[in-house]
């Protein structure tokens, strides 16, 4: 269980504390990466052996900020200040790119259902069968 709490915190009696020890570390880690050292680096100097993912996912993590769980390690300026340099990076290295609105396909409103010329005495099969000849307009024109 404790491998997914956020480092900088540890479990007391059910709730989240701030390992203080740990808590340093991630408010030096970020006063690092704010200071212009690479993810890898910033985390490195400050003891921290984890990979640049994690790095990253650590600067993105708002438990850091405090919530109903959690208790603040760092606060929101410190946290703004590390957000907004990240986009600076990813927009100089050419990594910002704009996310393209998701197309939703044409429902269908209108219907037609072919006349019912057999009758089932399971109930189910009735009702599949009645599915069947329920066509969309859409598919009858050759639109879908």
């Amino acid at each position: 269980m404790t491998a997914h709490i956020p480092y900088g915190y540890r479990i007391v009696d059910g709730k989240a504390v701030v390992d203080e020890v740990q808590a340093e570390q991630v408010r030096s880690f970020f006063e690092e990466y704010i200071s212009g050292k690479a993810l890898k680096v910033a985390a490195e100097n400050v003891g921290l052996k984890i990979f640049h993912g994690s790095a990253g996912r650590m600067l993105r993590n708002t438990h850091y900020l405090g919530d109903d769980y959690y208790p603040a390690i760092i606060d929101q300026e410190l946290f703004d200040k590390a957000k907004k340099e990240r986009q600076s990076r990813a927009s100089q290295l050419g990594r910002v790119r704009e996310l393209k609105g998701k197309e939703m396909p044409a429902v269908p409103l209108c219907f037609t259902m072919g006349r019912q010329t057999k009758v089932f005495y399971d109930p189910f099969e009735q009702a599949e069968y009645a599915y069947s000849l329920i066509e969309s307009e859409m598919n009858a024109n050759g639109n879908s």
